[in-house]
């Protein structure tokens, strides 16, 4: 029976600190109000979008940042209004007053006035979607030689882009500068991780070294097709390698042909 008796307030503190997260925290959490439809009279007249929280709390930050200490906990069936967005944190106030910022994830967790979960978009995502210019850099191989390219695109659409590009190779025997325009197909660009293929034109200019015997300059219009990938970073950078295949002709009769791979990084705004 001792042993019994010893038992339960153990049991008890155990339950106690499994049922209050926020009190570890020095934080009360209000009991739960009735959740009601429609928002407080404090909200009414206001421009700003007032939702109810639907899960157990949420914590409102002193600043947009994890760093900031959470100084109040909104419980299920309180109100709150939306008042600014910085990057993924929103600015919100409660009925009684108090500010905070609280973020994406937990205001997902929220229910609209038609009583509908509050739907709130990845500004990177949009960011990523509504790129329209786009400038890297990338380095590989080109036959075998060591290759630095800088490109530029602009979207034109959904699943196309324009891009130009600036190439040069340092080989041991000779120079290579070249230059092209390309459209570019990304037929899934809404994804993070996104295959695309090119198709493009432009000039070939091969530079032997003076030291070898007979050297002579080759300027040849140049056409190019590409396969790729491209892989959303996160904020505005993308990834991506490639695999292209060159054809220089040379003359009337004789062309040559090179295969490159190069992967970068490029930026988009």
């Amino acid at each position: 029976m001792q042993h019994a008796v010893t038992l339960v307030p153990c049991t008890l503190a155990l339950l106690g600190a499994l049922t209050a997260p926020a009190a570890a925290q020095g934080l009360a959490v209000p009991a739960p109000a009735a959740m009601r439809s429609e928002p407080p009279p404090a909200f009414a007249g206001t421009e700003h979008e007032a939702v109810q929280v639907a899960d157990p709390f949420i914590e409102l930050h002193t600043g947009p940042g994890r760093g900031y200490p959470v100084f109040h906990v909104a419980a299920r069936g309180e109100w709150v209004l939306i008042e600014l967005r910085h990057t993924d944190w929103f600015r919100v106030r409660t009925a009684r007053g108090q500010q905070g910022w609280v973020t994406r994830a937990q205001l997902q967790g929220t229910l609209t006035q038609a009583g509908t979960p509050k739907s709130l978009r990845d500004i990177a995502l949009d960011d990523f979607l509504q790129r329209r210019l786009e400038l890297g850099a990338a380095w590989g191989r080109f036959s075998k030689e060591p290759m630095l390219e800088v490109r530029a695109g602009y979207r034109l659409s959904d699943t196309f882009t324009l891009e130009g590009s600036l190439g040069q190779v340092q080989g041991v025997f000779s120079g290579t500068d070249f230059w092209h325009l390309a459209l570019m197909n990304e037929p899934w660009s809404d994804r993070r991780l996104s295959p695309f293929f090119a198709l493009g034109v432009g000039r070939f200019k091969n530079i032997p070294n003076t030291s070898l015997v007979g050297a002579t300059t080759t300027n040849a219009n140049l056409g190019q097709a590409t396969l790729g990938l491209r892989w959303h970073l996160g904020e505005r950078f993308v990834a991506r390698a490639q695999y292209t295949i060159y054809t220089a002709f040379i003359a009337d009769t004789r062309s040559g042909q090179y295969r490159a791979f190069n992967a970068g990084v490029s930026f988009f705004f």
